[in-house]
């Protein structure tokens, strides 16, 4: 979601990675690219800083999009 809270956490454990926020406002565009880094192979992780993580906040929506384009 927002990505200042999440680098907060990746600079505390010296992990440099890009981020791409995520939420209930985003473009299909968004969706696009994720599921074109996901084909590439890339890991990706979905990063919660409120609600329910991955249920009651926009990434249960995200979750439910790949679960459906991937395992068919």
């Amino acid at each position: 979601e927002d990505t200042r809270v999440t680098k907060k956490l990746l600079d505390k454990y010296g992990i440099t990675k890009s981020t791409m926020s995520y939420h209930a406002q985003s473009k299909l565009s968004k969706t696009d690219k994720i599921f074109e880094l996901l084909e590439e192979g890339k890991n990706l992780a979905l990063v919660s800083d409120a609600g329910t993580p991955g249920i009651s906040d926009p990434g249960a929506m995200l979750v439910s999009q790949i679960k459906e384009r991937f395992n068919d």
